[in-house]
Protein backbone atom coordinates (compact mmCIF):
# COMPACT_ATOMS: atom_id res chain seq x y z
CA UNK A 1 0.00 0.00 0.00
CA UNK A 2 1.30 3.46 -0.91
CA UNK A 3 2.41 5.36 2.17
CA UNK A 4 1.16 8.95 2.58
CA UNK A 5 3.27 11.41 4.54
CA UNK A 6 2.04 14.88 5.44
CA UNK A 7 4.51 17.77 5.54
CA UNK A 8 4.05 21.30 6.87
CA UNK A 9 6.07 24.45 7.56
CA UNK A 10 5.30 26.45 10.69
CA UNK A 11 6.42 29.74 12.21
CA UNK A 12 8.30 32.44 10.32
CA UNK A 13 9.45 31.71 6.79
CA UNK A 14 13.09 30.90 6.21
CA UNK A 15 15.48 30.45 3.27
CA UNK A 16 15.94 26.74 2.64
CA UNK A 17 12.42 25.57 3.44
CA UNK A 18 11.78 24.63 -0.17
CA UNK A 19 15.03 22.65 -0.25
CA UNK A 20 13.75 20.54 2.65
CA UNK A 21 10.36 20.01 1.00
CA UNK A 22 11.95 19.07 -2.33
CA UNK A 23 14.34 16.58 -0.72
CA UNK A 24 11.55 14.97 1.29
CA UNK A 25 9.40 14.53 -1.82
CA UNK A 26 12.25 13.10 -3.90
CA UNK A 27 13.35 10.73 -1.14
CA UNK A 28 9.80 9.53 -0.48
CA UNK A 29 9.27 8.94 -4.21
CA UNK A 30 12.24 6.57 -4.13
CA UNK A 31 10.33 4.41 -1.63
CA UNK A 32 7.15 4.58 -3.69
CA UNK A 33 5.47 6.89 -1.19
CA UNK A 34 3.66 10.18 -1.75
CA UNK A 35 4.02 13.42 0.16
CA UNK A 36 0.94 15.50 0.96
CA UNK A 37 1.59 19.21 1.41
CA UNK A 38 -0.30 20.92 4.23
CA UNK A 39 -0.86 24.64 3.78
CA UNK A 40 -0.19 27.23 6.48
CA UNK A 41 1.24 25.01 9.17
CA UNK A 42 -1.06 23.15 11.55
CA UNK A 43 -3.91 25.38 10.44
CA UNK A 44 -3.96 23.45 7.16
CA UNK A 45 -4.75 20.25 9.06
CA UNK A 46 -7.36 22.02 11.14
CA UNK A 47 -9.07 23.35 7.96
CA UNK A 48 -8.12 20.34 5.78
CA UNK A 49 -6.20 22.39 3.20
CA UNK A 50 -3.87 19.87 1.58
CA UNK A 51 -2.54 18.89 -1.84
CA UNK A 52 -0.31 16.24 -3.38
CA UNK A 53 3.30 17.30 -3.87
CA UNK A 54 3.90 15.96 -7.35
CA UNK A 55 7.04 16.17 -9.44
CA UNK A 56 5.66 19.30 -11.11
CA UNK A 57 4.88 20.97 -7.78
CA UNK A 58 8.51 20.88 -6.65
CA UNK A 59 10.04 21.74 -10.00
CA UNK A 60 12.49 24.66 -9.71
CA UNK A 61 11.90 25.38 -6.01
CA UNK A 62 15.42 24.58 -4.72
CA UNK A 63 16.78 28.15 -5.07
CA UNK A 64 13.53 29.85 -4.02
CA UNK A 65 13.15 31.58 -0.68
CA UNK A 66 10.01 31.26 1.43
CA UNK A 67 7.88 28.12 1.35
CA UNK A 68 5.51 26.79 -1.29
CA UNK A 69 3.36 25.43 1.56
CA UNK A 70 2.77 28.79 3.20
CA UNK A 71 3.33 29.30 6.92
CA UNK A 72 1.91 31.01 9.96
CA UNK A 73 3.04 31.67 13.51
CA UNK A 74 -0.48 32.55 14.69
CA UNK A 75 -2.23 29.17 14.75
CA UNK A 76 -1.89 26.82 17.69
CA UNK A 77 -4.68 24.19 17.42
CA UNK A 78 -4.51 23.72 21.17
CA UNK A 79 -5.42 27.40 21.64
CA UNK A 80 -7.72 28.71 18.88
CA UNK A 81 -9.54 31.98 19.42
CA UNK A 82 -13.20 31.82 18.41
CA UNK A 83 -14.85 35.17 19.09
CA UNK A 84 -14.16 35.96 22.73
CA UNK A 85 -13.42 32.34 23.58
CA UNK A 86 -10.31 30.17 23.31
CA UNK A 87 -10.88 26.58 22.19
CA UNK A 88 -8.75 23.47 22.07
CA UNK A 89 -9.26 22.10 18.53
CA UNK A 90 -6.44 19.57 18.64
CA UNK A 91 -8.91 16.66 18.46
CA UNK A 92 -10.09 17.99 15.10
CA UNK A 93 -6.52 18.01 13.79
CA UNK A 94 -6.00 14.41 14.92
CA UNK A 95 -9.26 13.37 13.26
CA UNK A 96 -8.38 15.16 10.02
CA UNK A 97 -4.96 13.52 10.00
CA UNK A 98 -6.73 10.15 10.00
CA UNK A 99 -9.38 11.20 7.46
CA UNK A 100 -6.64 12.29 5.05
CA UNK A 101 -5.16 8.81 5.26
CA UNK A 102 -1.80 10.07 6.46
CA UNK A 103 0.65 7.62 7.98
CA UNK A 104 3.16 10.15 9.34
CA UNK A 105 3.74 13.87 9.64
CA UNK A 106 6.94 15.86 9.01
CA UNK A 107 6.96 19.23 10.74
CA UNK A 108 9.49 21.89 9.71
CA UNK A 109 9.77 24.69 12.24
CA UNK A 110 11.35 26.32 15.24
CA UNK A 111 10.75 25.97 18.97
CA UNK A 112 7.05 26.91 18.81
CA UNK A 113 6.26 24.54 15.96
CA UNK A 114 8.18 21.70 17.57
CA UNK A 115 6.42 22.25 20.90
CA UNK A 116 3.05 21.87 19.15
CA UNK A 117 4.31 18.86 17.16
CA UNK A 118 5.44 17.19 20.38
CA UNK A 119 1.94 17.56 21.83
CA UNK A 120 0.45 15.93 18.74
CA UNK A 121 2.94 13.09 19.00
CA UNK A 122 1.69 12.53 22.53
CA UNK A 123 -1.85 12.37 21.08
CA UNK A 124 -0.82 9.58 18.75
CA UNK A 125 0.28 11.27 15.51
CA UNK A 126 3.56 9.77 14.23
CA UNK A 127 5.71 12.90 13.94
CA UNK A 128 9.24 13.56 12.69
CA UNK A 129 10.64 17.09 13.05
CA UNK A 130 13.09 19.18 11.05
CA UNK A 131 14.71 22.18 12.83
CA UNK A 132 14.23 25.57 11.20
CA UNK A 133 14.99 29.12 12.28
CA UNK A 134 17.16 31.92 10.97
CA UNK A 135 18.00 32.76 14.60
CA UNK A 136 19.93 29.48 15.04
CA UNK A 137 18.40 29.22 18.51
CA UNK A 138 16.74 25.80 18.41
CA UNK A 139 17.84 23.57 21.25
CA UNK A 140 19.73 20.29 20.71
CA UNK A 141 21.11 21.08 17.25
CA UNK A 142 24.37 22.85 16.44
CA UNK A 143 22.91 24.76 13.50
CA UNK A 144 19.65 25.30 11.66
CA UNK A 145 19.17 25.96 7.97
CA UNK A 146 18.31 29.56 7.12
CA UNK A 147 20.86 30.93 9.58
CA UNK A 148 23.69 31.05 7.05
CA UNK A 149 21.53 32.98 4.56
CA UNK A 150 20.34 35.43 7.22
CA UNK A 151 23.91 36.09 8.36
CA UNK A 152 24.98 36.60 4.75
CA UNK A 153 22.17 39.12 4.22
CA UNK A 154 23.03 41.01 7.40
CA UNK A 155 26.75 40.99 6.60
CA UNK A 156 26.17 42.38 3.10
CA UNK A 157 24.03 45.15 4.59
CA UNK A 158 26.80 46.05 7.06
CA UNK A 159 29.34 45.99 4.22
CA UNK A 160 27.22 48.50 2.31
CA UNK A 161 26.99 50.78 5.35
CA UNK A 162 30.77 51.01 5.81
CA UNK A 163 31.46 53.37 2.86
CA UNK A 164 28.67 55.78 3.71
CA UNK A 165 29.60 55.74 7.41
CA UNK A 166 33.21 56.53 6.56
CA UNK A 167 32.31 59.15 3.96
CA UNK A 168 30.15 61.10 6.41
CA UNK A 169 32.07 60.22 9.61
CA UNK A 170 28.94 58.70 11.07
CA UNK A 171 28.00 56.02 13.56
CA UNK A 172 25.72 53.40 12.02
CA UNK A 173 23.46 51.45 14.40
CA UNK A 174 22.12 48.33 12.69
CA UNK A 175 19.41 46.16 14.23
CA UNK A 176 19.29 42.49 13.22
CA UNK A 177 16.90 39.74 14.25
CA UNK A 178 17.39 37.75 17.44
CA UNK A 179 14.86 38.22 20.25
CA UNK A 180 16.24 35.59 22.60
CA UNK A 181 19.60 34.71 21.08
CA UNK A 182 22.36 36.80 19.51
CA UNK A 183 23.76 34.38 16.94
CA UNK A 184 22.97 36.54 13.89
CA UNK A 185 24.32 39.71 15.50
CA UNK A 186 27.45 37.91 16.69
CA UNK A 187 28.33 36.30 13.37
CA UNK A 188 27.29 39.18 11.11
CA UNK A 189 29.00 41.66 13.43
CA UNK A 190 32.31 39.82 13.24
CA UNK A 191 32.02 39.21 9.49
CA UNK A 192 31.01 42.81 8.85
CA UNK A 193 33.78 44.37 10.95
CA UNK A 194 31.50 45.86 13.63
CA UNK A 195 32.99 47.82 16.49
CA UNK A 196 30.19 47.03 18.95
CA UNK A 197 27.89 44.00 19.09
CA UNK A 198 24.93 43.97 21.48
CA UNK A 199 23.25 40.62 22.14
CA UNK A 200 20.56 39.35 24.56
CA UNK A 201 23.00 37.12 26.46
CA UNK A 202 25.25 39.99 27.55
CA UNK A 203 23.48 42.94 29.16
CA UNK A 204 25.11 46.23 28.24
CA UNK A 205 25.64 49.73 29.52
CA UNK A 206 25.15 52.45 26.91
CA UNK A 207 27.94 54.52 28.40
CA UNK A 208 30.34 51.65 27.72
CA UNK A 209 28.99 51.55 24.15
CA UNK A 210 29.66 55.26 23.80
CA UNK A 211 33.21 54.77 25.07
CA UNK A 212 33.83 52.09 22.44
CA UNK A 213 32.47 54.38 19.72
CA UNK A 214 34.56 57.32 20.91
CA UNK A 215 37.68 55.15 20.96
CA UNK A 216 37.30 54.74 17.20
CA UNK A 217 37.36 58.49 16.68
CA UNK A 218 40.24 58.93 19.12
CA UNK A 219 42.48 56.69 17.00
CA UNK A 220 41.54 58.52 13.80
CA UNK A 221 38.92 56.10 12.49
CA UNK A 222 36.12 58.64 12.21
CA UNK A 223 33.16 56.26 11.91
CA UNK A 224 31.76 53.26 13.78
CA UNK A 225 29.40 50.32 13.27
CA UNK A 226 27.15 49.13 16.09
CA UNK A 227 25.21 45.88 15.52
CA UNK A 228 22.21 45.32 17.80
CA UNK A 229 20.21 42.11 18.19
CA UNK A 230 16.54 43.01 18.58
CA UNK A 231 16.44 41.38 22.02
CA UNK A 232 19.61 42.97 23.43
CA UNK A 233 19.27 43.99 27.09
CA UNK A 234 20.25 47.19 28.88
CA UNK A 235 21.48 46.86 32.45
CA UNK A 236 19.45 49.68 33.94
CA UNK A 237 16.97 52.40 33.01
CA UNK A 238 19.04 54.29 30.45
CA UNK A 239 16.30 53.87 27.85
CA UNK A 240 12.89 53.80 29.42
CA UNK A 241 11.12 52.30 32.45
CA UNK A 242 13.34 51.35 35.39
CA UNK A 243 14.26 47.71 35.81
CA UNK A 244 17.35 45.65 35.11
CA UNK A 245 17.37 43.88 31.77
CA UNK A 246 14.77 45.87 29.84
CA UNK A 247 14.43 44.22 26.40
CA UNK A 248 15.47 46.34 23.44
CA UNK A 249 12.95 45.57 20.73
CA UNK A 250 11.62 47.36 17.67
CA UNK A 251 12.86 50.24 15.58
CA UNK A 252 11.84 52.86 18.16
CA UNK A 253 14.25 51.43 20.71
CA UNK A 254 17.03 51.15 18.14
CA UNK A 255 16.47 54.79 17.21
CA UNK A 256 16.76 55.73 20.89
CA UNK A 257 20.05 53.84 21.21
CA UNK A 258 21.30 55.91 18.27
CA UNK A 259 20.02 59.13 19.85
CA UNK A 260 21.75 58.31 23.13
CA UNK A 261 25.06 57.71 21.36
CA UNK A 262 24.71 60.96 19.43
CA UNK A 263 23.87 62.98 22.54
CA UNK A 264 26.75 61.50 24.56
CA UNK A 265 29.46 61.56 21.88
CA UNK A 266 28.37 64.45 19.66
CA UNK A 267 28.86 62.30 16.54
CA UNK A 268 26.31 62.03 13.77
CA UNK A 269 24.35 58.78 14.10
CA UNK A 270 22.01 56.89 11.77
CA UNK A 271 19.97 53.85 12.80
CA UNK A 272 18.37 51.22 10.62
CA UNK A 273 16.44 47.98 11.11
CA UNK A 274 17.02 45.12 8.68
CA UNK A 275 13.88 43.32 9.81
CA UNK A 276 12.28 40.77 7.53
CA UNK A 277 14.87 41.41 4.84
CA UNK A 278 16.86 38.74 6.67
CA UNK A 279 14.16 36.14 6.03
CA UNK A 280 14.06 36.65 2.28
CA UNK A 281 16.10 35.86 -0.75
CA UNK A 282 17.56 32.74 -2.28
CA UNK A 283 19.20 30.36 0.24
CA UNK A 284 22.97 30.10 0.24
CA UNK A 285 24.71 26.97 -1.00
CA UNK A 286 25.21 25.88 2.62
CA UNK A 287 21.50 26.19 3.42
CA UNK A 288 20.45 24.41 0.22
CA UNK A 289 22.69 21.47 1.08
CA UNK A 290 21.74 21.41 4.76
CA UNK A 291 18.03 21.69 3.95
CA UNK A 292 18.32 18.86 1.45
CA UNK A 293 20.15 16.68 3.97
CA UNK A 294 17.53 17.31 6.64
CA UNK A 295 14.58 16.65 4.32
CA UNK A 296 16.00 13.34 3.16
CA UNK A 297 16.94 12.34 6.71
CA UNK A 298 13.39 13.07 7.95
CA UNK A 299 11.95 10.61 5.43
CA UNK A 300 14.52 8.02 6.47
CA UNK A 301 13.34 8.38 10.07
CA UNK A 302 9.78 7.72 8.86
CA UNK A 303 11.06 4.67 7.00
CA UNK A 304 12.70 3.40 10.19
CA UNK A 305 9.68 4.20 12.38
CA UNK A 306 11.65 6.65 14.53
CA UNK A 307 8.77 8.91 15.48
CA UNK A 308 8.88 11.60 18.14
CA UNK A 309 12.35 12.51 16.86
CA UNK A 310 13.93 15.62 15.38
CA UNK A 311 16.80 15.49 12.92
CA UNK A 312 19.61 17.39 14.63
CA UNK A 313 23.06 18.46 13.48
CA UNK A 314 25.86 17.42 15.82
CA UNK A 315 29.25 18.40 14.46
CA UNK A 316 28.73 17.60 10.79
CA UNK A 317 26.58 14.54 11.45
CA UNK A 318 22.79 14.21 11.39
CA UNK A 319 21.38 12.41 14.41
CA UNK A 320 17.84 11.83 15.72
CA UNK A 321 17.06 13.44 19.08
CA UNK A 322 13.92 13.18 21.19
CA UNK A 323 11.49 16.00 20.49
CA UNK A 324 10.88 16.22 24.23
CA UNK A 325 14.45 17.48 24.50
CA UNK A 326 13.71 20.26 22.00
CA UNK A 327 10.13 21.40 22.52
CA UNK A 328 9.83 24.99 23.71
CA UNK A 329 13.54 25.39 24.48
CA UNK A 330 15.94 28.04 23.17
CA UNK A 331 19.64 27.67 22.43
CA UNK A 332 21.37 30.89 23.43
CA UNK A 333 24.94 32.02 22.90
CA UNK A 334 27.28 30.42 25.42
CA UNK A 335 29.38 33.23 26.88
CA UNK A 336 32.40 30.91 26.86
CA UNK A 337 31.91 30.16 23.16
CA UNK A 338 35.06 30.70 21.12
CA UNK A 339 33.16 33.04 18.77
CA UNK A 340 32.47 35.38 21.72
CA UNK A 341 36.14 35.21 22.71
CA UNK A 342 37.16 35.82 19.11
CA UNK A 343 35.07 38.99 19.03
CA UNK A 344 36.70 40.24 22.22
CA UNK A 345 40.16 39.39 20.87
CA UNK A 346 39.35 41.47 17.78
CA UNK A 347 38.61 44.46 20.02
CA UNK A 348 34.84 44.33 19.55
CA UNK A 349 32.89 45.69 22.52
CA UNK A 350 29.77 44.00 23.89
CA UNK A 351 28.99 47.09 25.96
CA UNK A 352 29.44 45.18 29.20
CA UNK A 353 32.83 46.59 30.18
CA UNK A 354 34.39 50.02 30.29
CA UNK A 355 37.12 50.76 27.76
Amino acid sequence: MTRRIGILTGGGDCPGLNAVIRAAVKTARGYGWEIIGIRDGFDGLRRVDTFRLSRERIKGILPQGGTILGSTNKCDPFCVRVGDQVEDQSDQVVENFKLEGLDALITIGGDGTQAIAWKFFQLGIPVVAVPKTIDNDLYATDITFGFDTAVETATLAIDKLHPTAESHERVMVVEVMGRGAGWIALHAGIAGGADVILIPEISFDLDHVCQAVQRRYDIGRDFAIVVVAEGARIRDDQLGPPGTGNPITGSRRTDRIGQYIQEKTGHDVRAMVLGHLQRGGSPTTFDRVLGSRLGAAAVRLVRDGQYGKMVAVRGNTLVPVDMAEVAGKVRTVDLDHDVVQTARDLGISFGDRPI
